[in-house]
């Protein structure tokens, strides 16, 4: 019985693909490798479908992400997802910094599908990001396609640049926030937000 080959469904340019491939080729050399070595032969090309998985971020629209689900709900009490995995790359060094967002909003008529909030994180974070604007972004966006009463998120991550080089520190952290509304106004909204995802009960 033959065996199928397996293959692997990419939906990549081409021709992005092809350009990239042969920069990265040329980093190689750069570098002092020889990308015509057995180990390196098809390495240009995939990091070039790698660099252009962990950006396809640029491709989405995160308000029509969110705008693709919005309910009419007379709901005004806080929803909040927490301990989103996010995976972005610093646009200093292009290093990978990588944590969980946390995400609330108090609705004002208005509500989404669960899943759009963590696809509109992760259309943000599959780009070249600084940690402080990625956070203002979710913020902003979500407070844009559903004017709620408030939005809060949080992150929290570690930074491969701070700990891959520079200053070399492991097992570092970085926190960020941005917060609208209630969650500005008035702050036991916004300790009822930070009390709840510091619990580490599921």
């Amino acid at each position: 019985m033959e065996m199928k080959r397996y293959q692997k469904e990419e939906n990549f340019s081409p021709e992005k693909i092809a350009k990239l491939r042969e920069h990265y080729k040329a980093i190689l050399e750069l570098l002092g490798e020889d990308p015509a070595r057995e180990g390196l032969l098809k390495t240009p090309e995939r990091v070039a479908k790698a660099m252009s998985f962990l950006t396809q971020g640029y491709e989405d629209d995160p308000l029509a992400i969110i705008r693709s689900a919005t309910f009419k709900e007379e709901y005004r009490q806080m929803v909040l997802v927490k301990d989103i995995e996010l995976y972005s790359l610093c646009e200093h060094h292009m290093l990978p910094f990588y944590g969980k967002a946390h995400v609330a909003y108090i609705p004002n008529g208005y509500i989404t599908g669960l899943s759009k909030i963590a696809r509109v994180v992760e259309s943000f974070a599959r780009r070249l990001q600084v940690q402080e604007r990625l956070t203002v972004q979710i913020r902003d966006c979500i407070q844009e396609a559903l004017n709620p009463m408030g939005v809060a998120v949080v992150i929290e991550a570690s930074h491969m640049c701070m700990q891959m080089r520079g200053v070399e520190k492991q097992g570092s952290a970085t926190t960020t926030s941005a917060f609208t509304g209630v969650f500005l106004s008035h702050p036991p909204t916004r300790q009822e937000f930070m009390t709840l995802i510091s619990n580490k009960y599921r």
